[in-house]
């Protein structure tokens, strides 16, 4: 198991090369001039170029981007932002928290409403019940999670005044990000685990614990879900990775202060170093997550531990 981990953890070195190189090449030819935002539009054309010489601006496109992939692979540097002056890795470092925060709690939410749901669409499947249900998990897929959270903020913050409609530091401001982002991951949630438990319970041992009288109760929880997780614990992973991305709409509309937020404002002023670290931290922590849901395999089925002994 330790061998694989290490195996995983050096594919994570072919991700970031890529990642990094597709994102230096689409900001290197987006128009506009990072010195020029820095300075502000009244600043003389001499101290442009003197500040774009500084910033190692005015070399060419590989050797700008070899020496920012070596500052990052042998001293952990992921630069200096061409805006605040300040250390990319401690601006994220001090955001990263409010969007692990709202994926985590997206993902919850997600967990505790999709598996439920489609565990009784399955049990009961083409009942009322399960046929609302699906209605419900396509209009959640299909509904745009920018859309979702400014009905949200109408009806909730601007109508009833339940819930505040911006910050992330108390319990009731993270209610309306975490239903928002995490509104399609319960669709895609109810959908999957439907999908697992209908092929789990239309199996021979299935019917013979039935036979047998074993409760229902029993039959579904122990027998038919502890089968039917293994894509059911995939999907969760993909999405709390995709939630992590997926957090940079949700907390420009609803005001967090995380990575997304900062990644958009990087974004409009051509700030390089920021928009990299902060695509770096997403894919990263994506590929852990995806690591963490296989070593969960082992633990759900014994017979894939094997494989990796």
């Amino acid at each position: 198991m330790l061998k694989y981990i290490l195996k995983r953890l050096l594919y994570l070195i072919p991700v970031i090369l890529g990642v990094s190189f597709i994102v230096f090449a689409l900001l290197y030819i987006t128009p506009g001039d990072p010195a020029r935002n820095a300075l502000g539009p009244s600043a003389s054309e001499a101290a442009v170029k003197a500040l774009r010489l500084e910033m190692g601006l005015e070399d060419p496109f590989l050797v700008q981007f070899g020496r920012y992939i070596k500052n990052v692979f042998t001293k952990l540097d992921l630069g200096t932002s061409y805006i605040t002056k300040s250390s990319v890795a401690a601006e994220i470092f001090n955001r990263a928290g409010s969007t692990i925060k709202l994926a985590f709690l997206s993902i919850t939410f997600a967990v505790l409403l999709g598996i439920p749901i489609g565990i009784i669409c399955a049990i009961k499947q083409y009942s009322i019940f399960d046929n609302i249900a699906m209605i419900f998990a396509l209009i959640g897929i299909s509904m745009p999670v920018f859309w979702l959270g400014l009905l949200l903020i109408m009806l909730f913050s601007v109508r009833l005044g339940w819930f505040p409609s911006s910050g992330f530091s108390m319990p009731s401001q993270m209610v309306l990000p975490a239903v928002a982002l995490g509104s399609q991951s319960v669709s895609v949630i109810t959908r999957m685990t439907r999908s697992s438990m209908l092929e789990v319970i239309r199996q021979d041992y299935i019917q013979t614990a039935k036979a047998k009288g074993q409760r229902q109760n029993v039959v579904v929880w122990k027998h038919a879900l502890g089968n039917a997780l293994i894509p059911i614990i995939t999907i969760v992973g993909t999405q709390f990775g995709q939630l992590m991305g997926g957090a940079l709409m949700t907390e420009v509309i609803f005001s967090i202060p995380g990575i997304g937020r900062l990644m958009v404002d990087s974004i409009k002023m051509r700030d390089m170093p920021m928009v990299l670290g902060c695509v770096l931290f997403v894919a990263v922590t994506f590929s852990i997550v995806n690591l963490i849901v296989d070593i969960l395999y082992t633990y759900v089925d014994p017979r894939i531990k094997t494989k990796y002994v």
